[in-house]
């Protein structure tokens, strides 16, 4: 059973409206990580199948391994789905095409 994202948020929902009432953009880096869609250890160890602890494991271990993640605090760490895709894509065995 597929998980959905425990956040979505888009750039539309960070920023006041200009005076013709369409959302003001930012081009910025920053921005594009509100837009993405956010998922929780527990969240993304169902989506990928895995034990929660072996996000753990992979975050812990030196050089870090799994997929890119952000400590939010001491006990809060979130992955951005789009970096998961990411890790995802380069991870992906395409059998028959030499490398």
């Amino acid at each position: 059973m597929p998980t959905e994202p425990i956040a979505h948020y888009t750039d539309r929902q960070t920023y006041t409206k200009n005076e013709g009432g369409a959302p003001l953009v930012r081009n910025d880096s920053q921005s594009s990580l509100l837009a993405n869609a956010w998922y929780s250890t527990r969240d993304l160890a169902a989506c990928l199948r895995v034990n929660a602890s072996t996000l753990r494991r992979w975050r812990t271990a030196r050089p870090p391994q799994g997929p890119p993640f952000v400590s939010v605090s001491e006990r809060v760490i979130m992955y951005s789905a789009v970096d998961v895709e990411e890790w995802l894509r380069r991870h992906r065995t395409v059998p028959g095409r030499v490398a």
